[in-house]
């Protein structure tokens, strides 16, 4: 993608901001974050940021491209406030995809989750049945029927992406989600800092662990092939937390151990595994990832190498 103006929804958030830093260097970027869960300091000076939230009218939609990742963005969330989580994950969305449509644009990829799979050892495909068990699952499902509803009545190109367990580490733009960041950014800082992280019930829960530079391309790919529908984006290969534990000790050259907690989430919203089949996206894109769960917990514990250690 090149020569493209881009509005970058949520941009000063952990997955936002890869993006927009990312696109910047040959595109026009603007970025609209409420800063509720983004932070400026993410982004390059070439993106044009804006302090803006998606339930605003006259938002910057004259665009090539929409990538809509504003969201309240997990469980804990969404719970706290609920209809709040409601009005930005799903009157939110409907709000920017209107303005981008009276606009002229015609192109949206937006953020969906794959934590509507439910518990899932095997890669699971798009064609899988989905549920809702929480508030936040409903939200996302909300998009996915509305962008069917978009991509019909007004002939949009409506690209979900169903995103698996995305991290980068606090080294990079996820420091700033701080107990919502993934647990693979959670887990190498406690380790690196001598602190036993705490893992839910026996450790032996799985994610399909995707490394956001990996995501950024899916992003850009499903913009570019103008896709619609629902993709998958994750790596086919799901690890333990226990697992996680024992790959950052090596690569760290620690031996610190795990404390493992009783769950506090419920055992019928909580998801104990992920995994991924992302069959559809590779054939319609060529995309795969490129960064595996060695290489990425080398990048993850690389900071910890080089920098001075802080308590």
């Amino acid at each position: 993608m090149e020569g493209q103006s881009v509005l970058v929804t949520g941009g000063a958030g952990f997955i936002g901001s890869n993006l927009a830093n990312e696109l910047s260097a040959v595109n026009d970027v603007i970025v609209v974050d409420d800063c509720s869960l983004g932070t400026p300091s993410n982004l390059h000076e070439s993106v044009d940021f804006r302090k803006r939230c998606v339930l605003e009218n006259n938002l910057p939609t004259e665009v090539d491209i929409v990538f809509h990742l504003a969201a309240l963005s997990s469980y804990g969330m969404h719970e706290s406030d609920p209809r709040r989580g409601t009005r930005v994950n799903v009157e939110g969305f409907v709000n920017v995809v209107e303005q981008a449509h009276q606009a002229g644009c015609d192109t949206i990829v937006y953020a969906s989750t794959s934590s509507i799979y439910g518990s899932q050892k095997e890669p699971v495909a798009e064609t899988y049945p989905v549920t809702a068990s929480t508030g936040y699952e409903a939200s996302k499902l909300a998009r996915e029927r509305y962008a069917e509803y978009f991509s019909t009545h007004y002939g949009l190109s409506m690209a979900g992406l169903r995103f698996f367990s995305v991290y980068q580490g606090y080294g990079a733009n996820e420091q700033h989600k701080g107990e919502y960041a993934n647990v693979l950014a959670q887990f190498a800082d406690d380790i690196a800092s001598g602190r036993s992280p705490e893992l839910f019930g026996d450790g032996t829960q799985t994610r399909d662990f995707t490394h956001v530079d990996d995501i950024v391309r899916g992003l850009v790919l499903a913009g570019e092939h103008q896709l619609d529908g629902v993709y998958n984006l994750g790596t086919g290969t799901n690890y333990s937390f226990n697992t996680v534990v024992d790959a950052l000790n090596r690569e760290l050259g620690t031996d610190v151990e795990p404390n493992y907690v009783e769950n506090p989430l419920p055992e019928d919203v909580y998801v104990h595994d992920t995994c991924a089949d992302s069959t559809r996206m590779r054939d319609e894109t060529g995309w795969s990832p490129e960064i595996d769960f060695e290489a990425g917990i080398r990048r993850l514990c690389a900071q910890y190498k080089t920098a001075p250690q802080q308590d």
